[in-house]
């Protein structure tokens, strides 16, 4: 079964172990394939390509409310964004 994080800021999504249901590889995320999709990321096992992991992107509000709530990856990206030039 594919296990979706619904919380980006959830500590641990990415250094947690995931057992692939498919062929019994085990692993974090950072040893998984990763597909950037627009909504969501999909993590696969590296061994058969089974979707292991999908992580859905945090809208604006879910930003900044981590960044008040004091999440450091959320400051920073709230930091990127006020740099973008505004149309």
């Amino acid at each position: 079964m594919t296990i979706t994080v619904n919380d980006y800021y959830q500590p641990g999504w990415r250094d947690d172990v995931h057992n692939c249901p498919a062929c019994e590889w085990k692993g974090n995320s950072r040893q998984m394939e990763m597909e950037l999709h627009d909504e969501q990321t999909e993590y696969s096992c590296p061994q058969c390509e089974f979707p292991v992991l999908v992580v859905q992107h945090p809208d604006l509000a879910q930003v900044q409310a981590a960044a008040a709530a004091g999440n450091e990856e959320a400051q920073q990206q709230l930091a990127i964004l006020a740099m973008a030039p505004r149309d």
